[in-house]
């Protein structure tokens, strides 16, 4: 999570002990798989992807074309060491400045029950409460959950998003490093959030980690993910995987707030599977990168499951967020709520995307859809293409969706009462999106409603918006 300061692209320039150089080929999957020591059967997996990203093209919808990334020149790997440290005083200079300066270090100390920090490629520090290891939660990154919880983390991996799934799935499959495993035993319920941190420090470069979470029978867990990148000229690439699992009656929700600079391409695929009685809340907050494109994905597999995905979105100028998520009912008596809000300003575009799938076995289910997106500027672009599809018998399925515009007159209202331009759209924006926000722990809210705030800021200084 960045601290909501308004110098989070800040830079360290780093030395890599590890670098595989620039673009992707057999040979650079053959070399990141031979670094990390990998079994035979995850090196067949990467080839596997490498062949399926070379063949597959990005369907028809997207607001992007596979030849508009220069994947030849991104590079793919880049790590001081394998694995992380558990030391803070033991990880290496220029990156523990980098997080102490984004907050890391205090937010732990405060209210987090673990956390992980991610440097370009590899997971720089890792730690988790002594007292949930004895009850036996894992909280570790990918490579160590390959390399010490085989058992637990191979009947898992790739099965709720195949590299065959789409294009960057594929990408991830081929390029994969870093990421979050975790595993809650059955009936333990982590009454503190686990937090992953996911920095991306090097120019040209792309971010591809991998997040595993199962949770058992009855246990609960908060997980936290937050994202950030220095600005640079050239393009960044971000495409990750996250893959849930809450068995029955588990309880999760996984919270993401994203502050990338405006060259990242965002581009990750999300999903989770709850079983009989499990409930999934996904809270998701898109500020930032040149171009978002992030879908999380509910399958309601075991009767009685629940799922929710609340979403905020925030477009600039010259921004595009291309978000939404879908919920596939496969039981009966499933339930699901689908919210999105969205500010476009100046020239920004924000897209919903809603799925909702009701197959012939999910009788009786519910599910509730609900858009809504704020205009501010001439040119803001807002678009919805909700998809709802019902086979199941006694369903109540509903979609509802509103467009407004910041007008003249309600500015002047407020300008008339004492406030600034920025006071005025920023009360607005807050008064907008605040209910979504209090739907984040705590300290997040308030840090959200600081970088919603920092967004209007190039407006409040007296740049126009077109």
């Amino acid at each position: 999570m960045d601290n909501g300061s308004p110098d989070s692209d800040f830079f360290y320039r780093t030395d890599y002990a590890h670098d595989v150089g620039r673009g992707l080929s057999e040979q650079t999957v053959r070399h990141i798989s031979r670094l990390k020591g990998e079994p035979g059967w995850l090196l067949s997996f990467r080839l596997k992807s490498l062949e399926i990203f070379q063949k597959l093209a990005m369907p028809d919808w997207a607001p992007l074309k596979k030849e508009d990334l220069d994947y030849g020149n991104i590079r793919y790997y880049l790590a001081h060491e394998q694995f992380p440290k558990r030391n803070w005083e033991e990880v290496p200079e220029e990156v523990k400045r980098t997080f102490d300066r984004l907050g890391v270090p205090e937010k732990e100390r405060k209210f987090l029950a673990g956390v992980e920090a991610q440097f370009d490629s590899e997971m720089a520090y890792a730690n988790l409460k002594e007292d949930l290891i004895r009850q036996g939660v894992i909280f570790v990154s990918s490579s160590e959950g390959l390399r010490d919880h085989e058992e637990i983390f191979r009947p898992y991996f790739g099965t709720l998003v195949s590299s065959s799934d789409n294009l960057f799935a594929a990408l991830n499959g081929a390029a994969f490093s870093g990421g979050s495993f975790i595993y809650i035993p059955p009936d333990v319920k982590v009454a503190q959030p686990l937090q992953a941190y996911f920095r991306i420090n090097a120019e040209q470069f792309g971010q591809f980690e991998r997040t595993l979470i199962i949770v058992g029978e009855n246990a609960e867990v908060i997980y936290l993910e937050g994202c950030t990148a220095p600005r640079f000229e050239t393009t960044t690439l971000h495409a990750a995987v996250v893959e849930v699992f809450a068995l029955a009656g588990a309880k999760v929700q996984y919270v993401t707030v994203q502050n990338w600079s405006d060259n990242v391409y965002n581009l990750v695929t999300k999903r989770a599977k709850a079983f009989e009685d499990a409930e999934i809340r996904w809270i998701d907050c898109n500020i930032g990168s040149r171009l978002t494109m992030k879908y999380p994905a509910l399958l309601l597999a075991g009767e009685r499951a629940r799922g929710e995905v609340l979403s905020i979105s925030v477009a600039h100028n010259g921004q595009r967020q291309d978000t939404g998520a879908r919920a596939i009912h496969l039981a009966p008596r499933t339930s699901s709520q689908l919210i999105a809000k969205s500010l476009s300003i100046g020239n920004g575009a924000a897209t919903y995307r809603g799925k909702i799938f009701l197959a012939p076995s999910a009788d009786h289910c519910r599910s509730h859809s609900r858009c809504d997106a704020l205009l501010l500027g001439e040119e803001a672009i807002s678009q919805t293409f909700p998809e709802i599809h019902c086979q199941g018998e006694g369903c109540t399925v509903e979609h509802e969706a509103s467009v407004s515009k910041i007008s003249d007159e309600q500015l002047f209202y407020l300008r008339s009462r004492g406030l600034d331009e920025r006071g005025a759209l920023g009360l607005m924006v807050n008064g907008f999106f605040s209910d979504l926000i209090r739907e984040f722990p705590m300290e997040y809210g308030v840090e959200l409603k600081r970088l919603i705030e920092m967004e209007m800021d190039d407006i409040g200084s007296g740049e126009s918006v077109p």
